[in-house]
């Protein structure tokens, strides 16, 4: 009898259903809220004269990947292009994915500094014969994440893809690693809805408003590199800008970049204008 009882006491023990531990890394704590995300994009957008001046969407992910925040700049969730809600939140994992600081730096290998690339950067490296040629087919984008509803809350606070992994590989302009007090990298922000060159102005203009640009040189934190400053003409108040530097391929195809890191211009195309990326501390 009391083996009996034992056996169905463990049946019963082996028949509960696990504990569901939630990453711990879903730290969103020193990243902007929703409304502070929101009020950057709004303004940006107002701020932004180039492309087609259309209300767009912006996403914040935090190291680790996990969607921290969401929002639209419109009346609603249709005053914009509904596919550039995932398209935002691709560009913001691809930023925060392909971005680096000083902690890369260890065993003699590394970067001392970081590295800063933007979406824009890829764009020419991801072509056929690119050195990055493929990288735009590797981490798939989570779609039962980036797709399941209630669809009346996206762009909200409680927008269903806050606190999951979104992943995806976007390399057009709109997409900027974030970085916080001591050129440390805390995440990505990404920004669609206009042309890619737009989105890019407007990406930056909302990592300025959220003071999440400290990438510039100050007392013994060297400034974060990227290809607009490594190369001519050498722009080290915006590291990972935009570089339109394309010309014709005499063989056809998407053309040659000087330096491999070039975008194509886009319609209305505005360069320059942007504010200098803010020193580390």
């Amino acid at each position: 009898m009391k083996s009996t009882i034992k056996f169905s006491l463990l049946l019963a023990i082996l028949l509960l259903p696990l504990p569901v531990f939630a990453d711990n890394d879903n730290d969103c704590k020193d990243l902007p809220s929703h409304g502070a995300l929101k009020a950057a994009l709004d303004s940006a957008v107002a701020a932004e004269t180039s492309g087609l001046d259309f209300h767009m969407w912006a996403t914040v992910v935090n190291r680790d990947g996990i969607v921290c925040a969401i929002a639209f700049s419109g009346t609603d969730r249709g005053a914009q292009w509904p596919g550039s809600r995932v398209i935002s939140a691709q560009k913001a994992s691809t930023a925060n994915s392909f971005n680096l600081d000083k902690s890369s730096a260890s065993a003699g290998s590394g970067a001392p500094a970081g590295l800063a690339l933007s979406t824009a950067n890829l764009y020419s490296a991801v072509q056929p014969g690119g050195s990055l040629f493929g990288l735009q087919e590797s981490n798939p984008v989570a779609t039962a994440e980036a797709y399941k509803g209630p669809s009346e809350n996206f762009g909200q606070s409680n927008d269903p893809l806050v606190g999951e992994k979104v992943g995806g590989v976007n390399v057009f302009g709109g997409g900027l690693g974030l970085y916080a007090v001591g050129a440390t990298i805390v995440g990505g922000v990404g920004v669609s809805g206009d042309t890619s060159c737009a989105d890019h102005n407007i990406a930056w203009r909302v990592r300025n408003l959220l003071k999440l640009d400290r990438m510039a040189a100050a007392g013994p934190i060297p400034a974060v590199p990227g290809p607009a400053s490594i190369f001519p003409p050498f722009d080290v108040a915006h590291p990972d800008n935009i570089i339109f530097d394309i010309v014709p391929n005499p063989a056809g195809g998407t053309g040659n970049s000087a330096f491999g890191f070039g975008h194509p211009t886009c319609l209305n195309t505005v360069a320059g204008g942007l504010p200098a990326v803010r020193p580390a501390q």
